[in-house]
């Protein structure tokens, strides 16, 4: 797997103690956070609107949210490096309960949105911090577990979000949404705080922080995923807010470039995208956060819509994955201790793209049993793609450039998100209308078929809609092959623990 130097050993040696049960517990409740608080709003925004107001820019708090985490994932990783995990993981869990305090006593949509930016500007650390520590907490041959953990909290208390939150909304009020975090996060901060131990580190006097690195990369950020997140919603993609927007972040682009090359210490360091394992792990996984998109967005519209099943059976079938993904990221060290870390993502990655090709090819308007063994299958090929390949860069990288590597691994991850809720997004609308001679969109016609006033060309129209969205799904995993073939090396350069 490589040899490597006693320097490069000295920096990949364990870099957290303590009672390791009691950090991995704090662990999975912050990443429980914040992947509750991605979801938890979406089905509270009826009693949200109706005691704030605001219903046109209610969608703000989810992408307000999401791009706060997006942005600050790589500032937080730079400073993980810098200064250590425990301080960073503390800031962001303090920041995240802030804002989260905030929410709940939010008097107006406008405040409640600004909150949530408060709060996902914890939650950058919290997602970034958490992984990287994971990996500093145990060896390569126990990562996989620590890993399938975290895995399978994610994907819990994503699909379990949306469920609680109208629980809490109906039985109690919108505000405990936000209160539940801060004994939960409390209890996390605490056993942080109190058992977690970093080794000292001597201070070095390069140690500085490119504070105008982050505010480019912040803004740059900002302005470019806004711009995919509001365009063809908020306003036309070719009306010149859209365009100002688009211009604006190319713009800062360069800023961004300019300012970290004559940086001592840049936030995005060149060193991510020159390493070839590193740069074929960012691309394959922002891939992964595209197709993504397909299944969590789509899914439930085309499981209510064409096969007409209840909300909460739509769920379900989109909730399979969960059971899968797991259990199968969980087994993935078996396959890639066997064929290594870049076969076994390719095995995963190409099942993946066979899978989402099948969709479109299943009966009209079929069973739900069909589409939730597809979503098993899915979540299965998918453990076997994500988890060795954030294992295998990270153990690729000694303890002062995890955080950063795992910061640029999750940073491409969710902006692939953002980008394929865009563009799958316009590819939905763009088959309806072609379907239905220029009328509505996805949104429109799937309220119309909930009121039982569209007719059955609707349904259909809705079924090549999604079908269509797969089949971008199953391109993405198709680069994201082609992207571990051509690009990732055979055998990734592993460091000894």
């Amino acid at each position: 797997m490589g040899g490597t130097s006693s320097a490069a050993r000295e920096a990949a040696r364990p870099a957290a103690t303590g009672r390791r049960g009691a950090v991995v517990a704090a662990l999975m409740l912050s990443m429980a956070l914040a992947a509750l608080d991605a979801t938890i709003v979406s089905t509270a925004v009826p009693q949200i609107v109706g005691d704030l107001g605001g219903f046109s820019v209610f969608s703000w708090l989810f992408s307000g949210y999401l791009l706060a985490v997006t942005v600050t994932l790589p500032v937080y990783g730079k400073l993980s490096d810098t200064f250590g995990r425990k301080p960073v993981l503390i800031a962001g869990s303090v920041v995240f309960l802030l804002g989260s305090l905030l929410c709940a006593v939010a008097w107006n949509m406008g405040a409640l949105i600004a909150f949530r930016i408060v709060q996902g500007l914890g939650g950058g650390a919290l997602q970034g911090t958490v992984q990287t520590l994971a990996a500093d907490l145990y060896p390569l041959k126990d990562r996989p577990k620590i890993q399938s953990k975290l895995s399978t909290v994610w994907a819990v208390s994503a699909v379990a979000g949306p469920g609680l939150g109208g629980v809490l909304a109906a039985y109690a009020d919108w505000r405990w949404i936000f209160l539940i975090n801060l004994p939960i996060g409390a209890v996390a901060l605490w056993l942080i705080v109190r058992h977690l131990h970093e080794p000292e580190r001597e201070a070095t006097a390069h140690a500085r922080v490119d504070w105008a690195g982050a505010l480019a990369v912040f803004a740059c950020g900002g302005v470019l995923l806004t711009a995919l997140v509001q365009g063809g919603v908020a306003w036309p993609w070719l009306s010149v807010p859209s365009l100002a927007l688009f211009g604006a972040g190319l713009a800062l682009v360069a800023v961004v470039v300019l300012v970290e090359r004559r940086a001592a210490e840049p936030i995005i360091p060149g060193w991510v995208w020159r390493r070839r394992t590193i740069a074929a792990v960012n691309l394959a996984l922002g891939a992964l956060g595209l197709l993504m998109v397909a299944p969590s967005v789509f899914l439930p519209t085309y499981a209510q819509s064409v096969l007409g099943l209840a909300p909460v059976a739509a769920g379900f079938v989109l909730s399979v994955w969960t059971l899968s993904w797991p259990v199968s990221a969980a087994l993935s060290q078996h396959v890639y201790r066997r064929i290594g870390f870049r076969n076994t993502a390719m095995l995963g990655i190409g099942t993946a793209a066979l899978i989402l090709f099948a969709f479109p090819f299943l009966p009209y308007p079929g069973q739900a049993w069909q589409p939730t063994l597809l979503m098993l299958l899915l979540g299965a090929a998918l453990g076997l793609f994500q988890l060795p390949l954030i294992v295998g860069v990270q153990s690729t990288v000694g303890w002062a450039e995890r955080g950063t590597t795992t910061a640029s691994v999750l940073f491409c991850r969710q902006t692939g998100q953002t980008i394929g809720a865009a563009v799958f997004g316009a590819v939905a609308n763009g088959v309806l209308a072609a379907r239905l001679g220029g009328a509505g969109d996805l949104d429109s016609v799937t309220r119309a078929l909930d009121s039982g006033t569209a007719p059955e060309a609707t349904r259909r129209a809705i079924a090549d809609a999604v079908h269509a969205v797969y089949l971008g799904a199953a391109g993405a995993a198709a680069l994201a092959f082609l992207v571990l073939l051509f690009l990732a090396p055979r055998k990734f350069p592993v460091l000894e623990d």
